[in-house]
């Protein structure tokens, strides 16, 4: 099964799509990723959907990517004595550790971390930033505020600090049962929320080791300024816009979700724009004019792959959803400038053997119009640095190793095929062109470029091009 676009989709799974015909029609329909959210999902429930989505991998012959989204740290207020309070403008409100029901006057805030790290002029942001207070005077155990923007508010609602760094882990003990679990059951990323720095990444890839990719979610004002060091430390990155335009004025979300989606593709490391893309498609069949160019804006920047969220786990048109976003990927693919928009933003090559030869096949297949470049790839190494270069032609990469093609569903423009591993330098040729010819992306009499490295399955030792005939035996 080929998709006509270059970008991926990721659709997240939920009670309108948890059952195994319904991932069989969002994956015919256009998802090469299924998203299990770990907020709302138990260990036992996620271990039935990756063994539903792997039949259908099965059923298909395509492989699948599994992301799991771990929760992170919630902060909430506490309870009320009543049904809420009425915030005024101008008030005095406290936040303190005394766990008695609140009043107007004050709520206990069950996160001593969060006490303890908030100073005076600092912002606060409760029940999804509707209501706005500034610290006046903050202790160990207890925080003044003055509310700027007011309202009602009632018990346990979110509480967000985009002026604060917190010490405490990204990984809760859920997070750890859940990451356990879901490396456990076979997921091919893990999602992290709640990412401040580079260093809470550390635990989770100790946990990992190597057995999934980390994936960064860019949800705070805290992960912008540690941009640099959280793209070293990660796998790859999410663009969550919805929690960034929480924190952070929502004016400046598009030109950071542009910062974020090149700075990614600059270091070769995947990128996801998530949240809010056809929000619309939860109880409407069709989109909105605005939010199908929101998603083509992403599509053109160079992002890896677009995410639907509520629309396809909750929404009544999960199908549908997937459908239209399908749609215009392939559009934005056909668009006579997307070719130019792609590579007015494609960074230099970086000085590393694998960059320079992937470079190198790039612009050889581009110069030379050949029908595809086929990446013989291990650990996806190769087919990562290939995909970097954003080529004009087909990208197929062959690896031995199935968990290999379930992590390249994520990467843009890379079609992975499961298969042997080539026994010589001429047997590798041959499976390239014959792969090419029967995957559909060459014809015979074509050209090919491949790309690999010598000796066979070795990780990480991309040193080898070759241009190879697609003849007739390719199709035998």
């Amino acid at each position: 099964m080929r998709r006509k676009r270059r970008v991926k989709i990721v659709a997240t799974l939920g009670p309108a799509s948890s059952d195994q015909a319904a991932i069989t029609r969002l994956f015919e329909a256009g998802a090469d990723v299924f998203r299990i959210n770990m907020s709302h999902t138990t260990p036992e429930r996620m271990r039935e959907m990756v063994r539903m989505i792997r039949d259908v991998e099965d059923e298909l012959g395509r492989p699948v990517g599994i992301l799991a989204d771990l929760q992170g740290p919630k902060l909430r207020i506490g309870a009320f004595a009543g049904d809420g309070v009425t915030l005024d403008r101008g008030a005095t409100f406290v936040l303190d550790a005394d766990p008695t029901p609140g009043t107007v006057e004050r709520v206990h805030v069950p996160h001593p971390e969060v006490l303890a790290a908030l100073e005076p002029g600092h912002c606060l942001l409760l029940d999804d930033g509707k209501l706005r207070l500034t610290v006046v005077e903050a202790t160990a155990d207890r925080c003044v505020t003055r509310v700027e923007v007011g309202g009602r508010l009632t018990a346990r609602k979110g509480l967000s600090l985009p002026d604060t760094t917190i010490a405490f882990p990204a990984l809760t003990e859920k997070d750890h049962r859940d990451l356990e679990a879901a490396l456990d059951a076979g997921a091919d990323w893990i999602a992290m929320s709640f990412i401040q720095r580079a260093e809470d990444l550390a635990a989770a890839r100790k946990i990992t080791r190597g057995r999934a990719g980390l994936l960064a979610k860019i949800e705070k004002p805290q992960a912008i300024k540690d941009l640099a060091d959280i793209l070293d430390a990660a796998d790859a990155l999410m663009v969550a816009r919805g929690d960034l335009g929480v924190e952070m004025p929502v004016e400046k979300v598009p030109g950071l979700q542009k910062q974020i989606t090149r700075a990614a593709r600059r270091a070769g490391k995947p990128v996801v724009v998530a949240t809010q893309m056809l929000e619309s498609m939860i109880s409407s069949p069709v989109p909105t004019r605005a939010e199908v160019s929101d998603v083509a804006t992403a599509i053109f920047e160079g992002a890896d792959a677009v995410m639907l969220s509520a629309e396809s786990a909750s929404g009544q048109y999960p199908f549908e959803a997937v459908t239209t976003m399908n749609r215009i990927a392939e559009e934005v693919d056909r668009d006579p400038t997307f070719p130019t928009a792609i590579q007015a933003f494609r960074a230099p090559p970086e000085r590393t053997g694998a960059d320079a030869i992937a470079a190198a096949a790039r612009q050889m297949a581009e110069t030379l119009d050949l029908a595809a470049v086929v990446s013989w790839t291990s650990s996806g190494a190769t087919a990562f640095r290939v995909a970097r270069e954003r080529p004009a032609v087909p990208v197929v990469a062959i690896s031995p190793n199935l968990s290999t093609g379930r992590k390249l569903a994520l990467v843009w423009g890379v079609h992975a095929v499961v298969d042997a591993d080539a026994r010589d330098p001429d047997d590798m040729v041959e499976r390239a062109s014959r792969t090419a010819f029967a995957q559909g992306f060459a014809r015979s009499g074509d050209r090919i470029i491949i790309v690999a490295g010598m000796p066979l399955g070795i990780p990480g030792a991309t040193n080898m091009i070759r241009i190879a005939y697609v003849g007739p035996k390719a199709a035998e």
